[in-house]
């Protein structure tokens, strides 16, 4: 452990701003000094007492709550201190001030520092410090984080139940599989000179196969909770007029980008995130695509393009009521051509043929291999199926059960467990197998699983990871 691990730390650990209520946190080793320092008394474990914070002079800054846990039970599995106060910023601040002098200050018993090396906490610092002391493993730290920026309800719930340990238990329990697979394995390596066949008898490509069948289902819960963590990018593209704006308005059932006849209107991108049965989608209204004289226009062109060119799925939109007109068909299929050419074949482009309302949607053309959706931006009329095309190109299963929150590093992961063990496999049907091969992809498998949950991962993924909690977590 880092010698920055063992430092005392303190923070406020409520929002900036004002509030009914503000707290600041205080963890680290032997606090009693401090706590005699600022509350004047000593505090009964995990027992909320009212009392006055005092400063140097033994003045009251503030009147609130003060809460004690020993360790190691407690957030950080150290001593904990909190000290609920009013919410202001500055009554906050003096007592982050104080907490910092009364830990510098000689304690008379002792000659030394009542505190010796309390500092502000980073951000993620007491998360950090709860993993570190096996209060929780990695995902679970990871999902205190995705609870507080959970976007949608279902979000919100999904991370609770990484909190409580149900995504991990699923790790685990793929883990323990492992090592009884590489006990085998490493059996048979050991002892060569015996005529009993190990993997045989323990039927070792059966418990292969479970493995890699109770991974796929992991797996497919752990992208559920990813897309709910993380959602999908969606971009209005086409020619202007075509009724991006007014797509975008009714998506998001508010005025957010102007709607005008005039051509051109958007010049640069309009987002929005909204919620599709939890499923939140940043949907972007771009620039109309077309050659353009105006350098304003040219440069939102330009942007558009670029958000198409980063974009999970593209609204292809068509205006209905000028599909008849030869030149604005030749300008769609240069928009065509561009997108076929931007585009990596995994980004799903779905046609959207708008204004039904003023032309007979049956103007469109006939069925193509991708998605394709008639509606009016003005009425309303379809969007219900855009909606469930775009939950299905996202790849959302509805109302999955057991969906737990998931990072893009934790899908990374297990499709690398699932590549070593399909490699595994493959060396243990061959026929005279290389057990050592096969030994070491089991061996790689159980490490990309470990680095899930912490048990195997580098201090600069701890660093990028708790570096985005807020300050005080």
């Amino acid at each position: 452990m880092l010698a920055r691990h063992q430092d005392p730390i303190v923070a406020i650990a409520t929002a900036p701003g004002r509030g009914a209520v503000g707290i600041v946190r205080v963890s680290g080793r032997g606090l009693d000094a401090l706590v005699l320092a600022l509350c004047g008394r000593a505090l009964k474990p995990r027992e909320a007492t009212y009392l006055p914070f005092r400063d140097a002079q033994g003045e009251a800054i503030d009147q609130g709550l003060a809460l004690y846990f020993p360790g190691p039970h407690s957030y950080t599995g150290e001593d904990v201190l909190e000290l609920q106060a009013h919410g202001g910023p500055v009554v906050l601040q003096l007592l982050l001030a104080r907490c910092l002098e009364a830990a510098a200050a000689t304690d008379t018993a002792t000659g030394q520092p009542c505190l010796g090396g309390l500092r502000v906490a980073q951000p993620g610092e007491f998360t950090e410090r709860a993993f570190l002391n096996d209060k929780i493993d990695l995902a679970q730290a990871e999902a205190i984080a995705d609870l507080i920026d959970a976007s949608t309800s279902a979000a919100a719930r999904s991370a609770s139940r990484s909190l409580t340990g149900a995504f991990s238990a699923e790790i685990h329990g793929l883990r323990d599989a492992l090592i009884h697979l590489r006990m085998l394995v490493e059996a048979t390596l050991d002892f060569p000179e015996e005529e009993i066949d190990f993997l045989r008898k323990a039927n070792t490509r059966g418990q292969l196969s479970n493995l890699e069948q109770t991974l796929a289902k992991v797996m497919q819960r752990a992208q559920q909770g990813a897309l709910l963590r993380e959602g999908i990018k969606v971009v209005i593209a086409g020619q202007p007029n075509a009724g991006k704006s007014s797509l975008l308005n009714a998506l998001a059932g508010a005025e957010l980008a102007i709607v005008t006849p005039i051509a051109g209107t958007t010049r640069d991108k309009v987002q929005q995130t909204i919620q599709i049965e939890g499923v939140p989608l940043h949907v972007i209204d771009t620039a109309g695509l077309r050659e353009s004289q105006d350098e304003v226009e040219r440069i939102g062109i330009a942007r558009a393009w670029d958000e198409i060119a980063s974009a999970d799925a593209v609204l292809f939109l068509h205006d209905l009521t000028r599909w008849d007109c030869a030149e604005y068909k030749a300008a769609d299929a240069a928009i065509e051509g561009a997108l076929t050419d931007k585009l990596p074949a995994s980004v799903p482009v779905i046609d959207v043929w708008n204004k039904v309302d003023s032309a007979p949607a049956a103007a469109a053309p006939g069925a193509r291999q991708r998605p394709s959706v008639p509606l009016s931006a003005r009425t309303g009329e379809g969007l219900e199926a855009l909606r469930s095309v775009l939950l299905q190109v996202a790849g959302w299963q509805s109302a999955p059960e057991g969906v737990y929150i998931a990072r893009a590093r934790h899908v990374q992961a297990l499709k690398a467990v699932r590549e070593h063990l399909a490699e595994a496999a493959a060396q243990l049907d061959a026929r005279g197998p290389a057990l050592d091969l096969l030994a070491e992809e089991l061996r790689l498998a159980q490490n990309a699983l470990n680095a899930i949950t912490g048990e195997f991962s580098s201090d600069d993924l701890l660093g990028v990871i708790f570096s985005s909690f807020c300050i005080g977590k």
